[in-house]
């Protein structure tokens, strides 16, 4: 495969699935077909690795292509720091140094709604927008993902924000809509009283909606009833995918410049 400069490829680890692409750095759009496959049970680094690997067979993926993986866990300096969802081996886990040497392919790590919201305001929902936006992907748990005036400020975690005694994601994430069998209805009432409390906190200008079920907005968002306006995700699903390919792409180019 010849790698165009202006492609990169990003893939997105969860706690239920694992998914990767070719990205067009400009637009966003995704050049290849997405591929994915089911995260191995227990989600250690190790079984993660192989899918990678896969995954990057299937891309047929060349070694000069800039890749960028991102991970439900906090990533500092190359490390995964935390592990929402998948195995407590990534909790300081030398994850772009074992990556990058196991697949003989320079890799950029990130967590997972952070990528989404860096794809969502270069090339997405919240580009332009001016201000705090909130990005938020409900699936096996919450991530999210703060933006001011388009810029990413990392690590925010606002899904293990404690309501009710207990956190958000346990109750709030669309595992636990598919779990309890709640209408969406229902599922819109929870859904208020955390992005309430979010409004309260910070004042954004805008909530993302990211994650799988982000498709279905129309069926949830009309009984979320808050004050700020609420937005599906640009990319959907994919904003992962998208946001690690851009920042692995940035982040590398200016590792040669130094």
């Amino acid at each position: 495969m010849n790698a165009s400069l202006n492609q990169a490829i990003g893939i997105d680890i969860g706690g239920t699935g694992i998914k990767g692409g070719r990205v067009n750095l400009d637009t966003g759009e995704l050049t290849s077909d997405r591929v994915k496959f089911a995260t191995p049970e227990g989600g250690r680094p190790d079984d993660i690795l192989s899918v990678v690997a896969h995954i990057l067979g299937d891309l047929e993926a060349s070694a000069r292509e800039h890749l960028g993986v991102c991970v439900p866990s906090v990533v500092t300096h190359g490390m995964t720091r935390s592990a929402a969802n998948i195995s407590p081996d990534w909790i300081d886990f030398a994850a772009e140094e074992t990556f990058s040497t196991s697949l003989n392919h320079t890799t950029h790590f990130i967590n997972d709604a952070d990528a989404a919201g860096f794809a969502e305001a270069r090339l997405g929902a919240a580009r332009g927008i001016a201000g705090m936006t909130i990005l938020t992907t409900l699936g096996t748990g919450i991530g999210s993902a703060l933006l001011v005036d388009g810029e990413l400020i990392p690590h925010s975690e606002l899904g293990h924000l404690e309501l009710d005694g207990t956190d958000v994601e346990h109750r709030m994430s669309n595992a636990a809509r598919e779990r309890e069998g709640l209408s969406f209805a229902v599922w819109g009432e929870r859904l208020t009283s955390f992005y309430a409390h979010l409004e309260k906190i910070f004042s954004p200008e805008l909530f993302v909606i990211g994650g799988g079920i982000s498709a279905q907005h129309a069926e949830f968002f009309p009984y979320v009833r808050i004050s700020t306006p609420l937005v599906p995700a640009h990319f959907l699903n994919n904003a992962g995918i998208v946001g690690a390919a851009l920042l692995a792409a940035e982040h590398l180019a200016n590792a040669k410049r130094i």
